[in-house]
């Protein structure tokens, strides 16, 4: 007979298992995407560039400075987290145990559907009455009702799922499959846009993971790191690194348990943060390195 213990350690090899072929499926092609676009400027659908925006490589280091410490699910393998109002949503990942819930922050969730295998769920984003759930390496995008997050359609998606948000100035979604490329698509088809190449201090950036949409500038967790950058999506360049290191104590972490969650909280200057198999949730405002 399996014991929880053993199950909880299958688990945890599992999840640590998709990290490194999620790692490792997107190394090889980013020297070469990035060689081939010749330039950070926004590409076309078409693959054309369009005008390169005025930018600066110039990098500004910021730190987390902590306000309140929350529960989170600890059996959460989470891939995206979103506020809509007072409402957090977040989806997880793993073959027979995705999900997509959605709750006030710290408690339980008032509405929760689990995604049945063998989908591997990946990031969201609300989109007023609609929520978007992709999936990793299943060809499908699942479009849910914002407030039952019943499932109503799924949409091709032949590209890794792995982050999304909605880019409202421009009324379009950001993806993000584990490169140094972000995709642009169409808000209602998830039809490809465009897409950019992204560089920080001129050299690509890999590894973009869990995405966040905070005006005209797109927030992105980097894959096995304790950072955040701020990306600004017309130029492609990093305008920020945010270091989120020391949120979680060693001895609360398990196998597999990376940073990944980033969701601003409406009408303030405050994220929530957490991570794949995390206790603890954080809000949080990202301070520079005078602040106090």
């Amino acid at each position: 007979m399996v014991t929880r213990s053993e199950h909880v350690h299958a688990v945890m090899a599992t999840a640590l298992g998709a990290l490194l072929i999620c790692c490792m499926s997107c190394t090889a092609r980013d020297t070469a995407e990035f060689h081939t676009s010749g330039t950070a400027a926004e590409n076309h659908a078409d693959g054309t560039p369009a005008p390169k925006s005025a930018s600066t490589d110039a990098v500004e280091r910021l730190r987390v400075k902590v306000l309140e410490v929350l529960p989170h699910d600890p059996q959460a393998f989470t891939q995206g987290l979103e506020m809509a109002g007072d409402t957090l949503y977040e989806g997880t990942g793993l073959a027979g145990r995705s999900s997509v819930r959605a709750g006030p922050p710290g408690g339980q969730p008032t509405a929760r559907v689990a995604m049945p295998a063998p989908l591997f769920g990946e990031g969201i984003t609300v989109l007023d009455r609609t929520l978007w759930q992709l999936t990793w390496r299943n060809g499908i995008a699942v479009e849910r009702d914002a407030t039952t997050l019943k499932e109503v359609s799924r949409v091709p998606y032949p590209d890794e799922g792995w982050g999304v948000c909605h880019q409202r100035s421009k009324n379009r979604l950001v993806t993000s499959d584990g490169s140094s490329r972000l995709t642009f698509r169409h808000p209602k088809t998830l039809a490809k846009a465009g897409h950019i190449p992204i560089t920080e201090n001129g050299r690509p950036l890999a590894k973009l993971n869990e995405l966040e949409c905070v005006g005209d500038a797109v927030y992105a967790n980097v894959l096995f790191t304790e950072r955040i950058v701020r990306i600004d999506p017309a130029s492609g360049t990093v305008t920020a690194s945010i270091d989120a290191t020391g949120l979680l104590r060693k001895d609360e972490a398990v196998n597999g348990s990376v940073l990944n969650g980033i969701a601003a909280v409406p009408g303030t200057d405050q994220f929530l943060i957490t991570g794949k198999f995390w206790p603890k949730m954080f809000r949080v405002v990202f301070k520079g390195p005078e602040a106090e």
